[in-house]
């Protein structure tokens, strides 16, 4: 297949594109001298393309002189382009470049196939490989490594496993640190941890040395596989602590990042202690702790219920004036109310949301439903349904979650009407239940035994193609055991069972 065939769709699609640019736009590229300039002072005018719109017109400028500037200065032009991600418009000045019969060089190429690849063109870069062997470009790592990329970039992860053995079997090229990567990157996509783990250490016999992206990688793999059983978990965390001291042993330093790999992975297990650890090497290190380390470390303690050492952390992140965004500071504090109101401290997570005050974390609705559950929970009913009432003062709507931890405080306080009154306002108020709220809602029937209504609103979920949660099963099949429910309803509740909970009781409808 020839070039043109494979860059011919950009090439229609930019021509008009081009045309326009040369002939009707004024740049600082518009008189002759210019190019002139750029051939004696080539960075300092390469520097000076600061869109798409000067870098055409260059290209015009140049494909004018006679003769041609060097293939050294169109690949400059050509990368800039790129980086400025106009793929597009690369593969069509290459086109031109082609046209003009500039000798193009590995460089130039490597630069087509990773536009090819970035547009999710892989199968035509494998094209641009056969163009490469007729104009005798002997492809080197840079040109194979932007084929690789390009496989892991579409998670052709099995085509590119393919790929990087073919190139060592047949000693195409030797493996670059950053081909190593992509690939290990691949596996660990696809959660392939035994073959990169195999790769890294093929990586070390073959004297390329791993950098901090590649033991990262790894990392991240051990700590966030959930697939393999409980009794393996500690092996993993041997395994990444062995990693880590590997990386030490090599020389290598690893960043916050990677250390924050493990804090976080740590304090998802509840293993608090091992995150301090960590974080006691990073400040040994001389590491700086940025907001990721402290969030994870502050969901780690309110999930193990240290609510003092929660409150300490979070009082060093303001005295260190740390500054988060929204979506991070929402986590941490987040998370700090959970703590607080499972533990049945909600006078200081209350504290601790007033002293916030009027910012914008207490424009998330979220923030409102993990205090309304805390007050329910803590037995505060009245606290809830003032915070209930304040959400729209404040301009916010109730979610699903909001009337969800409301319907189940009433329920359980026994105020079963109320209940049903506002599972009833939800749909007028343009937030339908969900089956998350009928759950809750007949869970609240059953507590405090309201058994008609309990048939009603399993009718009414079997109409909506709702189903029932493990919780609720289990209360009916209980209540239909007391004999408090007829057993004729095993046959509607077969209906409602989700696959997943099929392999529990055996259902034998009548």
């Amino acid at each position: 297949m020839a070039i043109e065939m494979i860059l011919s769709k950009s090439a229609l699609k930019f021509r008009a594109n081009l045309l326009t640019t040369n002939y009707l736009l004024k740049t600082p590229f518009s008189s002759s001298s210019n190019v002139d300039h750029f051939e004696q002072h080539p960075q300092s005018i390469y520097q000076k393309v600061a869109n798409l719109d000067d870098a055409l017109n260059l290209f015009d400028q140049m494909s004018q002189r006679r003769p041609l500037p060097s293939v050294v200065k169109f690949t400059q032009l050509l990368q800039s382009i790129t980086k400025m991600k106009h793929f597009s418009h690369s593969l069509y000045m290459f086109n031109q470049m082609c046209a003009l019969r500039v000798r193009v060089n590995h460089y130039t190429m490597s630069i087509i196939i990773k536009c090819c690849c970035q547009l999710y063109h892989t199968n035509d870069a494998f094209a641009v490989l056969g163009f490469c062997f007729r104009r005798c470009i002997v492809p080197n790592v840079f040109i194979f490594s932007a084929l690789l990329d390009g496989l892991v970039h579409e998670d052709r992860i099995l085509k590119s496993e393919i790929f990087f053995k073919k190139l060592i079997k047949q000693k195409l090229c030797e493996p670059n640190v950053v081909m190593y990567s992509t690939m290990i990157k691949g596996l660990c996509k696809i959660g392939n941890n035994v073959i990169a783990i195999q790769l890294l250490r093929l990586m070390v016999e073959r004297g390329c040395k791993p950098d901090v992206v590649v033991y990262s990688n790894i990392i991240d793999i051990l700590c966030k596989d959930k697939m393999i059983d409980d009794a393996f978990k500690l092996f993993k965390e041997m395994e990444a602590s062995k990693m880590l001291q590997e990386m030490l042993d090599v020389g290598i330093s690893p960043n916050v990042q990677t250390f924050n790999i493990l804090v976080d992975a740590f304090c998802k297990e509840g293993k608090v202690d091992e995150a301090e650890d960590v974080i006691n090497i990073m400040i040994e290190k001389r590491l700086v702790l940025d907001v990721v380390s402290y969030s994870s470390l502050l969901n780690g303690y309110c999930k193990s219920l240290k609510i003092d050492e929660a409150m300490d952390l979070f009082n060093e992140m303001t005295r260190k004036g740390l500054k988060h965004d929204v979506v991070t500071y929402s986590t941490m504090i987040q998370g700090l109310f959970q703590g607080l109101c499972n533990n049945h401290q909600l006078e200081e997570a209350l504290s601790l949301f007033h002293l916030v005050g009027d910012s914008k974390l207490n424009s998330d609705v979220v923030v409102y439903n993990i205090l309304i559950d805390g007050a329910s929970k803590c037995g505060k009913l009245d606290i809830a349904k003032t915070l209930f009432e304040n959400l729209t003062n404040k301009g916010l709507r109730p979610n699903v979650r909001t009337y969800s931890v409301m319907i189940s405080g009433l329920c359980r306080k026994g105020l079963v009407g109320d209940a049903k009154e506002l599972f009833l306002k939800m749909e007028d108020s343009g937030c339908p239940q969900n089956s998350v709220t009928y759950n809750v809602l007949l869970q609240g029937f059953l507590k405090n035994k309201l058994y008609d209504d309990v048939e009603m609103l399993l009718h009414e979920m079997d109409g909506r193609c709702y189903s029932l949660d493990a919780t609720t099963l289990s209360m009916l099949l209980d209540q239909i055991a007391a004999r408090s429910l007829d057993n004729t309803l095993l046959e509607l509740i077969g209906k409602l069972v989700p696959k997943e909970l099929m392999d529990g009781p055996i259902f034998s409808p009548k």
